[in-house]
């Protein structure tokens, strides 16, 4: 195993950890900074405004230094603000703290991708980004429960030093593992900023925010179907979370496979045409007890299976500027994240019951599909004018 990709997988792993931990041990946070479980949501909103502000701002801050230096400062400052994180104490101090941990979050996988892309053959350029994903994905699996327990038997404060102690390995692994290389760009920051003249960026940006948000709308509202439309206790949603998490693990190979049988964008297109079908189906199967949790596995399985292609069709389209446009395309994704729990809760607040959700994430990735379409086009049009 590449022990470069291994050192930016720990790193994956430690910024899927403290994306997610808060959202099992929320109860525990509220009750510690006594407020109310509502306002302590807004954490998970910090950390996501964190992640928007932070990709391009500081690939921007950092395009100079050689890559290696740059994920190392980010990891390191991750590791900072994690940490601190366990010594909240109020509301104001932990809203803070939340967007400055989550600043290194984007640029740590837009830089972290285009590196892993140089350490391996081009031909297998995928499946080098999926192993920085694998990291993120399994803290899902094995992480997320791990430092949950922990800070639900101890304080929630040690959960976020769980975080920070995995920050300290990443750094010790990345210090060692990953070689010298290039300044993250050679061209600077605003000659970077000419790709976002080229409208097939746009569309690229589009595709993530409308992928990430069909997930996100059905796993969003996962805790009401499990149990209010399946009819599953409470303690299932934990199980039924799991599955989707070890899907996730095993759908970010997946996809590297199928980006590198046929091309990402082509994959890309193959996971939205799954997800449609897998939406339309849990809107009539969610009641049953076991085929909810087959779903469940499944759609975590399709949805995770974009994470590779999507960020290599953004390397692709991004030529001489890979890694601000990766870094564009974490904010995407958060953004997906935020406007798919949205849109999802609209027809729910109106009565229309919570396999409602499943029929906005379907259409989502007709949404998509579309767009993914839209791109083609435009390749086929450039070349034919190149011709």
């Amino acid at each position: 195993m590449n022990k470069a990709l291994t050192a930016l997988a720990i790193g994956g792993f430690g910024i899927g950890l403290t994306e997610f931990v808060i959202m099992g041990i929320l109860p525990e946070v509220a009750e510690g900074l006594n407020i109310s479980i509502p306002r302590a949501g807004h954490f998970i909103s910090a950390y996501a405004i964190g992640v928007v502000v932070g990709a391009p701002t500081l690939t921007a801050l950092g395009n100079k230094w050689p890559a290696n230096r740059v994920l190392l400062v980010l990891m390191a400052w991750f590791t900072l603000f994690n940490s601190l994180s366990a010594l909240a104490w109020n509301y104001e101090s932990m809203l803070t703290l939340r967007f400055l941990s989550g600043l290194p979050h984007g640029a740590f996988f837009g830089i972290g991708a285009v590196v892993a892309t140089t350490q391996v053959r081009e031909s297998k350029a995928a499946s080098a980004i999926a192993m920085l994903f694998a990291g993120f994905t399994l803290a899902n699996v094995i992480g997320v429960p791990t430092a949950t327990y922990i800070g639900q038997q101890l304080n929630w404060g040690s959960s976020f030093l769980s975080v920070g102690l995995v920050g300290v390995v990443a750094m010790i692994a990345i210090y060692s593992w990953v070689p010298a290389l290039k300044p993250s760009s050679a061209s600077g920051f605003l000659e970077d900023l000419k790709i976002l003249r080229n409208p097939e960026i746009w569309m690229v940006i589009l595709l993530c925010i409308i992928g990430s948000g069909s997930f996100f709308a059905w796993y969003s509202y996962i805790s009401p179907l499990v149990t209010e439309v399946a009819g599953h206790p409470k303690i299932m949603v934990s199980v039924a979370m799991t599955l989707a998490g070890i899907g996730m693990a095993i759908g970010n190979f997946f996809g590297a496979r199928l980006a590198e049988k046929y091309s990402p964008l082509q994959a890309i297109m193959i996971i939205l045409g799954m997800l449609v079908i897998l939406f339309a189906a849990n809107i009539f199967l969610a009641e049953n007890k076991t085929l909810v949790l087959v779903l469940t596995f499944c759609i975590g399985t399709a949805a995770f299976s974009m994470s590779a292609p999507i960020q290599l069709t953004m390397i692709q389209t991004a030529r001489n500027s890979e890694t601000l446009g990766a870094s564009i395309n974490q904010s995407a994704f958060n953004v997906g994240n935020a406007i798919g729990a949205y849109v999802a809760g609209i027809p729910i607040a109106m009565g229309f019951g919570f396999t409602s959700a499943d029929l906005v994430a379907s259409g989502l990735a007709v949404v998509g599909l579309l767009v993914g379409f839209g791109i083609l086009m435009m390749r086929r049009k450039r070349q034919a004018l190149k011709a």
